[in-house]
């Protein structure tokens, strides 16, 4: 008797952590149970992938939905929305919200929110304050929490502890992998008046590479002295590269698409504001640093850092204007087009956007495609030649500074625990998002 599967996606490549290769993948109850030749076996649906690499879901570990407080730019379910429809199929929202998520209370009012409202699978950082730090050891073991956030230089909204001893007891509280922004405070202070009126050009001489490299090594030293671990957020300089490559066994590094595509000061003189961003988009000899990183195995994951604000608030000079850009939409497509252009390979793509995060926070039953595990896959067509525009992007916020830019190699395809979501540009299926489990977290 046949097999019967709710689902077969037939005659894709499959690339996966045991290298890549034609493979059938059959689906049921929302979850992969079949790998191989399924020629034979009957499904309810069967989608043709001839011609198309089918990927482990793809998970972005940093962006900003911008829910509760400050939904004109974004919201949970237009941001997922995004995602989705970039090819991304799970993702971890940050705590700088209004209210910002700091306690127990705001963390069980985001899961709500997010529970079949958002398109996507997601979780919450909580966002550490002098007030909670006693308490982030049981807030981090919370249902749908990714871990800590930690800013320890001045972004958007009110999070920071610049300090070491904030630091210090931040990381004695807790047990999991907390994430940070590591820019120096007193640094960013000393030199506000680098910033010039008017020039967006000046935001990396304002925000230095010596600013994020001292704030590194800060936080390496502290998570070394405590014994925790740490995942430095959006790397952007050459030497922070090359001292975390030396301390892989504290600290783990994300890249993101916009620090490893452009460049300063072109990014400026053509997108003003819009490219302005924290920790700042540095010069080419940084962003080859990074690429150096991606190609050395010093980086770990990719995020999007998508930060979504209006075109009114990125219109205002600098630097009255909202740091920030969208990204989560185009993390795939800008990244296919780096491995259409030879940057990386797509086995490393696959495991910067899947088992990367998988191992990173010990998410349960994601980042690869095996028996028993989410059916989280992202299609895509490497050969598929597209244009990124802003009338492509759910985003409430809007556009994209990659407006214009083509790109070889698209998302086709995307699908949440079996369920498909996205197909060829088009929204279908309802929002069905979930909480991530946790490995570490679900004996609570």
């Amino acid at each position: 008797m046949a097999d019967t599967f709710d689902l077969i996606l037939k005659g894709g490549t499959v690339v996966n952590q045991d290298g890549e290769g034609l493979r059938d993948i059959g689906i049921r109850d929302g979850r992969f149970a079949a790998l191989g030749d399924l020629s034979r076996a009957d499904a309810g649906e069967v989608i043709d992938c001839r011609g198309l690499h089918v990927l482990p879901g793809v998970i972005d570990s940093h962006v900003h939905f911008r829910e509760p407080g400050l939904t004109h730019k974004e919201d949970l379910e237009s941001g997922s929305l995004s995602a989705v429809m970039g090819g991304v199929t799970a993702v971890f929202e940050m705590p700088n919200t209004d209210p910002a998520t700091i306690d127990a209370g705001a963390v069980a009012d985001k899961v709500k929110r997010g529970h079949h409202r958002m398109h996507c699978d997601y979780a919450f950082y909580v966002g550490a304050t002098r007030e909670n730090t006693k308490d982030l050891g049981e807030l981090e073991m919370l249902p749908g929490v990714a871990g800590v956030k930690v800013f320890m230089g001045s972004s958007t909204g009110s999070l920071l502890i610049e300090d070491d001893d904030g630091v210090r007891a931040v990381l004695k509280a807790i047990r999991r992998r907390a994430a940070f922004h590591s820019e120096d405070e007193y640094r960013l202070r000393e030199r506000m008046d680098k910033r010039i009126d008017g020039d967006a050009r000046s935001h990396p001489v304002w925000r230095d590479a010596i600013a994020a490299l001292t704030c590194t090594q800060r936080l390496v030293t502290l998570a070394r002295e405590t014994g925790k671990r740490v995942h430095v957020l959006h790397v952007t300089s050459r030497d922070e590269m090359a001292f975390l490559a030396g301390h892989k066994d504290v600290a783990s590094a994300e890249c993101t698409p916009h620090h490893l595509t452009m460049a300063a000061p072109g990014c400026y003189e053509q997108h003003g504001t819009f490219a302005q961003i924290n920790p700042p988009i540095r010069d080419g000899v940084h962003r080859d640093g990074l690429w150096r990183g991606i190609a050395q195995g010093v980086v770990d994951s990719l995020g999007s850092d998508h930060s979504p604000h209006t075109i009114a608030e990125k219109s205002q000079p600098y630097p009255k204007a909202h740091s920030g850009i969208t990204g989560v939409q185009t993390l795939v497509p800008i990244m296919l087009d780096h491995v259409s252009a030879g940057r990386l390979s797509l086995q490393r793509f696959v495991d910067l956007t899947s088992a990367g995060p998988a191992r990173l926070f010990g998410i349960a039953r994601k980042g690869r495609i095996a028996a028993g595990y989410d059916a989280d896959l992202t299609v895509v067509d490497l050969k598929r030649r597209e244009t990124i525009t802003n009338a492509k992007v759910a985003s409430r916020a809007g556009w994209t500074p990659y407006d214009g830019v083509a790109v070889t190699g698209w998302p086709v395809g995307t699908f949440v625990r079996g369920r498909k979501v996205m197909w060829e540009g088009s929204l279908t299926a309802s929002a069905h998002g979930e909480a991530v489990r946790f490995l570490e977290a679900m004996s609570r």
